[in-house]
This record gives structure tokens, sequence and C-alpha cells, in this order.
């Protein structure tokens, strides 16, 4: 079992977590490494694995996200990019290209991402035990694609949350004293 200081970490580790939002993301033009070091920014704070230049230029390669102009990725990737990161643990390729179809025939980019983000921050809050019940009420409308893309965030967040877990177990087994 956990002792209560740790478990109490776990939880400090996801209360200040929150993703860019759509309008936050640099539309600048960001170069690969860039991009790379900008998105690890935000999965390193929830235990998710790091995204590599390399697994960009794949991504790019077989055409899961569009190619960067100039060598540039604006938001749309940039924001397609942290989905990816985020959801490729729970959902294969294949399946995160399927919702990148669901979403361009249901909902604007910006709006989806920015439901992804607030959603994700919320069932995070929900699993960690820092608040009773997630919010039932994001989003505007009852679609089956919103209902799809909330249960894969469940299965995220979860995911998260055990990751965190077994990393926060491991680091109190070598170190009692903490």
């Amino acid at each position: 079992m956990m002792n209560l200081q740790t478990k109490q970490h776990l939880k400090d580790s996801v209360s200040a977590f929150r993703l860019p939002r759509y309008e936050e993301i640099p539309n600048v033009g960001l170069y690969l490494e860039q991009v790379a070091t900008y998105i690890n920014g935000f999965l390193t704070q929830i235990s998710c694995a790091e995204i590599t230049t390399s697994m960009i230029s794949n991504y790019v390669k077989k055409g899961f996200i569009p190619s960067p102009q100039k060598k540039q990725y604006d938001a749309d990737r940039i924001a397609y990019l942290i989905f990816i990161a985020i959801t490729k643990n729970v959902l294969s390729m294949e399946n995160i290209v399927e919702l990148f179809e669901m979403q361009k025939n249901s909902y604007s980019l910006p709006m989806a991402y920015d439901y992804f983000c607030n959603e994700l921050e919320n069932m995070l809050s929900y699993v960690f035990g820092l608040k009773k019940e997630p919010d039932k009420n994001l989003g505007i409308t009852d679609t089956e694609e919103k209902d799809f893309l909330k249960n894969v965030i469940i299965s995220v967040s979860h995911s998260i949350y055990l990751t965190s877990y077994f990393s926060e177990l491991k680091k109190e087994k070598q170190d009692p004293d903490q």
C-alpha cells in the first residue's frame, strides 16, 4: 500500500495540469525539435511517454497529420500531435486516424481540441481523486462522436493514473523515508 505522502504527491501531480487551449498553441510555426520540446513539457507532467522527433516525422510521412509548411508546424498540426501523444497508449494509430475523420465531419479542430483538453483535465481530476465526480456538462452537444471521444478520454485517464501510481510506488520502495 502507498503511504499518505506519496498519495498526496500523486494527486498533486495532476492538480495543476492544464493543456494549452487551441488559441494558446503557438501558431508562429515551430520547427520539429521545438514541437517535440513543447509537447513533452505537457506530457511529462502526467507521466505520458514523450514524443520524439522521429515519431513526429513518421506521423507526417504516413499521412496521419499534414506535412509542415516550410518545415514549420502550426497550431493545427501541434493540436493533432498533442492528441496523438496522449491517446496513443490506449488506441492504435489506425483508430486515432478514424477519430480524426470523425472530428473533421462533426466539429472544427479548435472546438474538438478544446473539448478534448477540458474533458481530459476533468477526468484526470476525478480519476486521481481531486473531485468526487466528473463534471458531466462539458461540451455543447450530445453526439455519438462526443460520447465516443469521452470514452477514449476515460481510458486515457485511467492509463495515466495507473502509470503514475506504479511510478510513485516504485519511488516509494526505493526511498521508504520519502
